[in-house]
């Protein structure tokens, strides 16, 4: 019994060093991709001052409703 927990114990291990390589060969980023470009936000921030729903422009630019709530309060300064 003991053999076997040493044994994969030892896989573990192994997996590990495998592994620990792989971090530091990718730089490192705070933030995923943008995915409005400046542009669009201005058009997003005034559509939705025309009353299009928050819902409809998360759906049209393809992001969530608390980024585009995210893109509405930049917008004000806040």
């Amino acid at each position: 019994m003991g053999a076997c927990a040493e044994f994969e114990r030892f896989l573990i291990r192994e997996r590990q060093r495998e592994g620990s390589h792989w971090p530091n060969s990718v730089p490192p980023t705070k933030y995923g991709k943008k995915t409005v470009t400046p542009e669009r936000a201005t058009e997003l921030v005034q559509r939705a001052g025309n009353g299009v729903s928050k819902a409809l422009l998360a759906r049209d630019y393809g992001i969530s409703r608390e980024t585009v709530y995210q893109y509405l309060r930049h917008a004000k300064g806040e």
